[in-house]
């Protein structure tokens, strides 16, 4: 069973990939601390809080496809 805490982890989460997909990074990276406040060990949410990050100091190009490009290992 998931606990409520996990619960509220993915919701928040995926709150967060509908704004990051939208390129609205500033919002999405909010959302993404939110679930890190419930649950700091959330694999996705530091992933995807660390790209928004990238983001906001890297816009994407116009373009962009929702795709992250690894630029190192």
């Amino acid at each position: 069973m998931i606990s409520e805490d996990k619960k509220k982890v993915i919701d928040i989460f995926a709150q967060g990939r509908k704004k990051y997909k939208l390129a609205d990074f500033k919002g999405a990276r909010k959302l993404f601390a939110d679930a890190l406040k419930v649950d700091s060990e959330d694999g996705p949410s530091q992933v995807y809080y660390a790209r928004c990050k990238h983001y906001i100091d890297n816009p994407p190009p116009e373009d962009w496809d929702g795709v992250f490009v690894m630029t190192s290992k």
